[in-house]
């Protein structure tokens, strides 16, 4: 399957990536196996969490059902290193060509991290296969929208830093086409009971989101 069809059909199943930032690896699977059975289909794990390539391969026994990579990517030499844990997505916070094309080489999906419609432009001429719109916190879904007008059409557009369920809604109106979920969703310290209800109640708000095919919520 082509790289940026993978993560949109991801993504029309479930358009939340839930990030596991700061997960001990011998949690990671538990995590990740209980967010897979509420409905998520695409889990990160930074790379400045512990060990994050331990995590990486535990949770790639979730690839039969889940779409698992690695966020806070930020060099070259981690792409391949991803990939050979059994990742097949990179995120990055920022737009760098050389890492890019890095990530591709090693058969990963990126998804590299903008602000601007130059960085934009600039992350997809060099093989970006989505973009990731950073951080929301600064970034409007009026300004989401504006952009959406200039960028190409059928290029996922994922809104990250920030986001919860009182906000994602207004950025998917303006063509978010997914929504990082990082501290509304998951703390190491938060008991697993805590997690799947905040996991819950974000789903409950992406039921009837745009192409979203439910996937059990």
């Amino acid at each position: 399957m082509n790289p940026s069809h993978e993560l949109q059909e991801a993504l029309d199943r479930c358009p939340l990536v839930a990030i596991l930032r700061g997960v001990q690896p011998e949690q990671a699977l538990e995590v990740g196996t209980a967010l897979v059975e509420v409905g998520f289909t695409i889990i990160e794990v930074p790379m400045n969490s512990p060990s994050p390539l331990k995590s990486i391969r535990y949770l790639s026994a979730l690839s039969d059902r889940a779409l698992i990579g690695a966020g806070t990517v930020t060099r070259a030499g981690q792409a391949q290193r991803v990939r050979d844990a059994g990742g097949r997505l990179a995120v990055s916070p920022h737009t760098d060509p050389v890492l890019i094309q890095s990530c591709k080489e090693a058969g990963l999906i990126a998804v590299p991290g903008f602000l601007t419609p130059s960085e934009a432009l600039q992350a997809l001429a060099a093989g970006a296969d989505a973009l990731k719109l950073f951080p929301c916190e600064i970034a409007s879904p009026s300004m989401l929208g504006a952009l959406a007008q200039v960028l190409p059409k059928g290029i996922p557009i994922l809104a990250v830093g920030g986001i919860s369920s009182t906000n994602l809604h207004e950025y998917g109106l303006k063509g978010a086409s997914g929504f990082e979920i990082g501290g509304a969703l998951y703390r190491p310290d938060r008991s697993m009971g805590e997690i799947l209800r905040r996991a819950r109640q974000l789903l409950a708000c992406v039921e009837h989101f745009p192409g979203s095919a439910g996937n059990g919520r």
